[in-house]
């Protein structure tokens, strides 16, 4: 049995195209879960991370209204009952 030495293998073969995937994102430098390219001021980009961070920061005062059993401001110490 003779074998063609010319031919990559599998293993190179997918080596070979992982290593272009790669490349073609990092050349982009595109979100992981958008196509838009991270830039500062009024974009697209940032409103939708400043929105995530919001949902994040409403579930978290919702989590001490719950365990505390008392209104965020009122734990936060802005007014007092």
């Amino acid at each position: 049995m003779t074998t063609d030495t010319n031919q990559p293998s599998k293993m190179e073969q997918q080596s070979v195209s992982d290593h272009e995937t790669t490349v073609s994102i990092e050349e982009k430098k595109v979100s992981a879960t958008t196509n838009d390219i991270p830039e500062f001021g009024w974009s697209g980009y940032a409103e939708r991370i400043n929105g995530r961070f919001a949902m994040i920061g409403l579930m978290a005062v919702l989590l001490i209204e719950a365990l505390s059993k008392i209104s965020f401001l009122e734990w936060a110490g802005i007014i007092s009952r």
